[in-house]
């Protein structure tokens, strides 16, 4: 087949159009279009009266068609081959032993395509989270959220099955270019456990919350049905390493002492897996910090975003709730060099509690598939540097400095919020003014923080730098979206959790620890990767190396 690219049409055209404008675009005689496939629909909204809809199709030609196209459209970009993106195994089990089993630790997205995969491939895998299954999870955390349970720091928006990623929108797009056999490998995969086929096509694919713990339960099917298991409330405490400089995996420990034998490690832990990175730095794993980013969450009416964006086709069923994605590089004299960007937009979504330490208040964002929810909420960051870790790195933990740099502004937020897991919350208009928050602005939004809000002020909930930046760059985001500083706007704090604060150092094509042989650091938490898709594929990645080290027992990943 042959691919065509960049073909764009009018919101409301019809089938018959559509191939009407293939043929046009490729001026095809009758008969040599015998089909075509969708392979991604976007928006192109840059002209909001002339809004359209941009195709990227697999056609299906007369083989004589095809050759000609070929020559025809020889140094035409949007007229390829079609690519072939299957995905393919690099290493089968044969006849694999008890003692070779592969563990993964952590039931993320990044653990369990890394178990997944390696169940594929016919390796067997443990996969140890320390977390609820995810029927339960959601028990926990939705009872937390409307006070009906108290916060449990096992079972929550940040630990147990699905990761973090199950109360968040479900975003399947990455801004890193990937290899498109991984993608469509992760996306295939999420669809056969239960995601819309929909996510296969659209430019900018998400899940939405419920539908998530459906697909996360789909996923553990699957691993088991290949020969894989799943235990839960299995929480890793301690690395065993064997005697020597070279330090080899030899297992782990779990909080009630067992013992579990392995040589090989998968270890998916989590951004907010802040007891593991301790052990890790005890052991003397090797580690650095890594810059990461903190804010607010803000809250505008969702039907604002979509008139900002859509002008008059704001609601046509073809368009879904608007979204948004913002930037500024500050210029201001305190906060020069420093920039301010929109994070997890979920539009038609809420706020809601995500924290995973007792004491502390946190938020994010999440959304259901359907986006129905009357507001738009994003979070505003600021990316936090090395610099500005240093007060709180203490002699020798260097690498855990972001932790309590983090720790510290969500205690402050939780002090500032009433002590109870309320959010501090802000009007936009009383922010901009310096002024603490008390009666609401006329056309104020109806915050949707869950288990709570407090309104008062923001300052001292972040450090200053962070707050002026985001004051210099609300009226430049009110340029770029009509309404966007309105009054009666929702500022709540604190947004921290946006990136893992270290980078758990590996090899960079082995993918093992760089000083610590058969643990393979994976995923977000361990600083390699950042969204869902981007975790699933680091998941198959580090499958696919520790697949290449079991099928050569002594070969090793790690540098001499």
């Amino acid at each position: 087949m042959l691919r065509l690219s960049e073909l764009k049409l009018p919101l409301d055209h019809s089938a018959a159009d559509l191939e009407a404008a293939i043929t046009q675009r490729l001026r095809l005689a009758p008969g040599e279009l015998r089909g075509h496939h969708l392979v991604k629909r976007s928006v192109d909204a840059r002209r909001r009266g002339a809004i359209a809809l941009v195709y990227c199709l697999d056609l299906e030609l007369e083989a004589g068609a095809r050759r000609r196209l070929l020559r025809r459209f020889a140094g035409d970009p949007h007229l390829r081959p079609t690519p072939d993106s299957r995905y393919r195994p690099v290493a089968r089990a044969e006849g694999a032993g008890a003692e070779l089993r592969p563990v993964v630790v952590g039931a993320g997205p990044c653990g369990y395509f890394a178990a997944l995969l390696l169940a594929q491939m016919g390796w067997r895998p443990l996969l140890l989270e320390r977390g609820k299954a995810v029927k339960e999870r959601t028990a926990d955390t939705f009872g937390f959220w409307q006070g009906r349970r108290r916060f449990d720091p096992g079972s929550n928006a940040q630990f147990g099955e699905g990761g973090a990623g199950t109360f968040s929108d479900g975003k399947l797009y990455s801004q890193v270019s990937e290899n498109p056999a991984y993608i469509r490998k992760v996306l295939e995969e999420l669809v056969a456990a239960g995601a819309d086929p929909e996510i296969l096509t659209l430019h900018h694919p998400h899940i939405g919350t419920f539908k998530l713990a459906t697909v996360v339960r789909g996923l553990r099917a699957r691993i088991e049905a290949l020969g894989g298991e799943v235990r839960f409330g299995q929480h890793v405490v301690e690395l065993l390493l064997g005697e020597g400089p070279e330090r080899r995996l030899a297992g782990v420990r779990l909080a009630d002492g067992t013992a579990i034998a392995t040589q090989h490690l998968v270890l998916a832990p989590g951004h907010s897996a802040r007891d593991t990175f301790a052990m890790l730095h005890r052991l003397g794993v090797a580690m650095e910090p890594k810059p990461f980013a903190i804010g607010v969450r803000i809250e505008h009416p969702q039907a604002l975003v979509d008139r900002a964006r859509w002008g008059e086709a704001a609601g046509h069923p073809r368009l879904g709730p608007a979204e948004y994605k913002l930037v500024h590089h500050c210029n201001g004299e305190a906060n020069t060099g420093r920039s301010v960007y929109s994070f997890c937009m979920c539009p038609g979504g809420l706020v809601v509690g995500a924290t995973s330490e007792e004491g502390c208040v946190v938020t994010n964002g999440m959304s259901q598939h359907s986006r129905r929810e009357r507001n738009a909420n994003s979070g505003l960051v600021v990316p936090i540097t090395p610099e500005d870790l240093a007060p709180y790195a203490q002699d020798g933990e260097e690498a855990l400095a972001g932790i309590a740099f983090q720790r510290h502004w969500e205690r402050q937020a939780f002090d500032a919020g009433g002590g109870d897991y309320r959010a501090p919350a802000q009007w936009l208009e009383d922010f901009l003014e310096h002024r603490p928050s008390r009666e609401s602005p006329q056309e104020a939004v109806v915050g949707s923080y869950q288990p709570g809000l407090r309104f008062g002020s923001l300052d001292g909930c972040l450090p200053a730098y962070v707050l002026d930046a985001i004051r210099e760059a609300l009226p430049v985001f009110a340029r770029r979206i009509p309404g966007y500083a309105m009054a009666g706007a929702l500022l709540t704090g604190v947004e921290t959790r946006t990136s893992s604060p270290l980078r758990l150092q590996r090899h960079p094509t082995g993918l093992e620890s760089l000083n610590t042989p058969g643990l393979f650091p994976a995923g977000e938490g361990a600083g390699h990767a950042g969204g869902i898709l981007s975790a699933a594929i680091d998941g198959i990645k580090v499958a696919e190396a520790v697949a290449l080290s079991l099928a050569t027992p002594h070969r090793s990943t790690a540098p001499p």
